[in-house]
């Protein structure tokens, strides 16, 4: 009898001391919970107190790709938040990205320069474990972003259940895109929408108007890409070819419900001969810049069914050849898509 009511009292030991250990454990960090934790970041950020959101204390942090001590570089320059917000979150990563903008203080106290973020955060067990800023420190750039007023609605609208793609193909999608603009050249898989746009630091660098007394540019006798063409008319030009290498693709948000996938990518123009190049008319032109240049670059994409409808681009320019603090030397050159949340 002893030896039987030692054991209940030993069992009701053990489910009273695994009860709240197993009533601890976090609960998954659904949409809302990730875009908080956004909010939440960015008030710290403003009081430039990192102690005010919790953050793992093995927390990997990088700025422009470089990886910073918590609590430096825009954690001392920010100054306010900006208007426009345009979130991505996976979910099943418990990853969010921010696109947006923000203020960062200016040689003059009592005024503040504008500028382009795109924040990415993942959050494990309720803390920030990783946060990625790309910086685009362009005026011009977040004065365009926010003149747009809020996202375009198509990037927040819910795909149809029974049409929802997997996450490999929204990946896999998405990728034909820099796969197909690498050393373009007129010939490749481009899966766009015939309504596809693409606006980069605000502006839309697809399907512009032709400014009035002047022609629209023929893809077929043009020496540059226009702006005034569609997606697929720029693909199709062959005029792309000068960028030379799409590397590091690390795939870090996939949004199944609404048809998106956002990643950052390294954008290399080599210059020199990879200027000269023939399009699929057989015309021999020159393009692109005429110095090594690398674009750091948030990509997010919209696709349905298949085709990219719509594109949206945070970008900065950085030093050639550069790596983003995440990947190591074989992947950060690499022409391979990756799904990082994995």
């Amino acid at each position: 009898m002893r030896r039987r009511i030692a054991a209940v009292a030993s069992a009701l030991l053990f489910l009273i001391a695994a009860g709240p250990v197993a009533m601890a454990q976090p609960a998954s960090c659904d949409r809302q919970c990730l875009e908080g934790f956004i909010d939440r970041y960015l008030d710290a950020l403003l009081a430039h107190d990192p102690r005010r959101v919790p953050i793992a204390s093995t927390v990997r942090y990088t700025e422009n790709g470089q990886r910073l001590a918590l609590g430096d570089g825009l954690w001392r320059s920010v100054r306010g938040k900006g208007g426009y917000r345009l979130m991505v979150s996976d979910v099943d990563a418990g990853q969010v990205v921010l696109m947006g903008t923000l203020e960062e203080q200016n040689a003059d106290p009592n005024r503040g320069t504008p500028a382009a973020i795109a924040l990415r955060l993942k959050v494990v067990a309720n803390q920030i474990t990783e946060i990625e800023q790309l910086i685009a420190r362009s005026a011009d750039a977040a004065q365009r972003i926010e003149a747009l007023g809020r996202p375009d609605p198509l990037l927040t609208q819910a795909i149809p259940q029974g049409e929802r793609m997997s996450r490999a193909d929204l990946i896999a999608t998405a990728n034909k895109y820099f796969t197909g603009m690498q050393q373009n050249d007129g010939k490749g898989d481009y899966p766009f929408a015939v309504d596809c746009d693409r606006i980069e630091n605000g502006r839309h660098t697809t399907n512009q108007p032709t400014p009035a007394g002047e022609t629209r540019p023929d893809p077929a006798a043009a020496t540059n890409y226009s702006g005034q063409w569609s997606c697929l008319e720029q693909f199709a030009s062959g005029l792309l070819h000068f960028v030379t290498r799409i590397r590091d693709r690390r795939f870090v948000a996939v949004d199944q419900e609404r048809g998106l996938a956002l990643a950052f990518v390294f954008f290399d123009h080599a210059a020199g001969d990879t200027r000269n190049f023939e399009t699929p008319t057989g015309r021999a032109v020159t393009a692109g810049p005429a110095q090594p240049w690398t674009w750091y670059i948030a990509e997010l994409f919209r696709i349905e069914r298949g085709e990219i409808r719509r594109i949206e681009a945070t970008l900065e320019r950085v030093p050639y050849g550069m790596n983003s603090g995440w990947s190591n030397w074989e992947d950060g050159m690499s022409e391979r898509a990756r799904d990082v949340t994995r």
